[in-house]
C-alpha cells in the first residue's frame, strides 16, 4: 500500500478547535494596533535570495543553514520569507513609503519559514506579527513599541509570566571596536570554546554571547563588555529609552549578551522571555536598524521593530489557562427544526434574529434528522440554548427556548420577542 499523504515535517494544520484561539490573538492585536495609529501592510512570501543575503548578513545561521531557497523557471534564486523585517523594508522602498523623510508606522502577519529542527514552539513554518516604524530616530518609538507589547500582555492575562531583557548594540562603530576587543579576549581562550563557538569567532563573534554551551558561557563571565564601548549617541539613546520605561511602570533587566541573531540591529535590542514554555523562551523580540534601507539600497532611514511569535504566544496561552471560556465556545444558540415547514420557517425567523443580533453566533440544523438526533448535535456545538421549533409552536408563533448549560426550564418564546430575548441571555450575559 503506498504511503499516505501528510504534512511535511514541522509544517502543521491548524484545525477547527484551535482556530477560535488564534481568531481571539489576531483580534486582540490587530485592534490594539489600530489604537496606536499602525497600518496593516502584506507582502509576499516568497523574496529574491539576494535581499536576505544583504539584510540577514551570509554568515548568520539563518542564511547559512535555514533558508529554503530554490531556483523558479526563470533560473533566479528565490527565498521563503524567515522573517518579515527585510520584506518589509523592500516593500516601503519599492513603494516609496518613507520617501522625503516621512514616518511609516507598519505591521504585518503571516507565515515565516526556517530548515529547523522542529519541537514544541519551533516549527519550520511559523506565524509571526510584525512591526516596522521608518524615519523616527528617538527612543521615544523604541519605547512605544515596548509599551504597546505591556498593554498586549495584560489584555492577554499573561504579564506576570513575561520578562523585558534589554541591550544596546550601540553603532556599526562602536560594534566594530567591541568585536576586535570580543575576539582578543576569545582569542586567548579559544581552547575552552564549543566548536560552534569557534566557527562563529571567525564569522559571527557576537553570537557567541548567546551561547548556550555552559562551558563557553563560564569564559564570558569576563569578556569585555558592550556597554563599555558604547559611543554617546548609543548612550544617550539607551537612557533615554530606560528613562521612558521606568515612567510608565515596566519592569526591565539588562542583559549585556543579548545580541539577538540578525547582522542589521543597532542600539536598541530587547526580548520577552518567558520561563514558563521550556527551552523557547523567547516570545517577542525586536530591536533598533538605523543602517538596514541603506544597506539593501536605499537612503538613510531609521528603522526599528519587532516580531512575536504566534504559535508560542498561543501556547502560552493555554499553558497559563488564559483562554476566555467564550472563545471555546463556538455557537451560542443552536435551532432544531422539525419537518419541512418549521425548516423554512426557521431559516426566515434565524436571519431575522441575526439582523438584529449581528454578533449572535446562531447555527441552525442542517441535513434533518429525528428530534434525539438534532438535540445531539446541539449539546455537541456547545451552543448555551437550544431552539426547538416544530408543528405545534410553528402553529403558535412561539419557539421553544431550552438552556443546555446550567439551570433553566424550557419555555416557549413569540417569534417577535426572540431577538429582544436571546439578547438578554446571551449577547449581554
Amino acid at each position: 500500500m503506498s504511503k499516505s499523504l501528510q504534512a511535511i515535517r514541522g509544517m502543521n494544520d491548524i484545525l477547527p478547535e484551535q482556530t477560535p484561539l488564534w481568531r481571539y490573538f489576531e483580534g486582540t492585536v490587530a485592534r490594539l494596533l489600530d489604537n496606536y495609529g499602525y497600518k496593516q501592510i502584506r507582502m509576499p512570501i516568497v523574496e529574491f535570495t539576494e535581499l536576505f543575503k544583504r539584510s540577514i548578513g551570509e554568515v548568520t545561521d539563518i542564511v547559512e543553514k535555514e533558508m529554503y531557497t530554490f531556483e523558479d523557471r526563470n533560473g533566479d534564486s528565490l527565498t521563503l520569507r524567515p522573517e518579515g523585517t527585510a520584506a518589509c523594508v523592500r516593500a516601503v522602498l519599492e513603494h516609496g513609503l518613507t520617501g522625503a523623510g516621512q514616518p511609516q508606522k507598519l505591521w504585518y502577519i503571516g507565515p515565516m519559514f526556517r530548515h529547523e529542527r522542529p519541537q514544541k514552539g519551533r516549527y519550520r513554518q511559523f506565524h509571526q506579527i510584525g512591526l516596522e516604524v521608518f524615519n523616527i530616530d528617538g527612543p521615544d518609538i523604541d519605547a512605544e513599541l515596548i509599551v504597546l507589547t505591556w498593554r498586549l500582555w495584560g489584555l492577554l492575562g499573561i504579564r506576570d509570566a513575561v520578562k523585558l531583557e534589554l541591550n544596546s548594540l550601540g553603532t556599526s562603530e562602536s560594534r566594530g571596536r567591541y568585536k576586535v576587543a570580543l575576539v582578543e579576549y576569545l582569542s586567548a581562550h579559544l581552547d575552552k570554546l564549543d566548536e560552534d563557538s569557534q566557527r562563529r569567532l571567525k564569522t559571527n563573534p557576537l553570537r557567541v554571547l548567546d551561547t548556550k554551551n555552559a562551558d563557553t558561557q563560564a569564559v564570558l563571565v569576563n569578556a569585555p563588555k558592550m556597554a563599555d564601548y558604547l559611543d554617546d549617541e548609543s548612550r544617550i539613546h539607551f537612557e533615554g529609552l530606560k528613562a521612558r520605561l521606568e515612567a510608565a511602570g515596566i519592569p526591565f533587566v539588562i542583559n549585556t549578551k543579548l545580541v539577538r541573531g540578525l547582522d542589521y540591529y543597532s542600539k536598541t535590542v530587547f526580548e520577552w522571555v518567558t520561563d514558563k514554555l521550556g527551552a523557547q523562551g523567547t516570545v517577542c523580540a525586536g530591536g533598533r536598524y538605523d543602517g538596514l534601507v541603506e544597506q539593501v539600497g536605499g537612503k538613510p532611514t531609521t528603522g526599528v521593530g519587532f516580531a512575536m511569535g504566534i504559535e508560542r504566544l498561543i501556547l502560552l496561552l493555554e499553558t497559563l489557562e488564559q483562554v476566555p471560556e467564550e472563545i471555546a465556545r463556538q455557537v451560542d444558540v443552536y435551532l432544531c427544526a422539525f419537518g419541512e415547514a418549521a425548516e423554512l420557517a426557521a431559516l426566515a425567523l434565524s436571519e431575522k434574529v441575526r439582523d438584529q443580533l449581528p454578533n449572535l453566533r446562531l447555527q441552525v440544523n442542517a441535513g434533518a434528522g429525528s428530534f434525539k438526533s438534532q438535540f445531539k448535535k446541539a449539546d455537541k456545538s456547545g451552543a448555551l440554548y437550544a431552539l426547538i421549533l416544530g408543528e405545534d409552536e410553528l402553529a403558535q408563533q412561539v419557539i421553544g427556548f431550552k438552556p443546555l448549560r446550567g439551570q433553566g426550564e424550557q419555555q416557549n418564546i413569540a417569534f417577535d420577542a426572540l431577538a429582544a430575548h436571546l439578547a438578554t441571555c446571551v449577547v449581554q450575559g
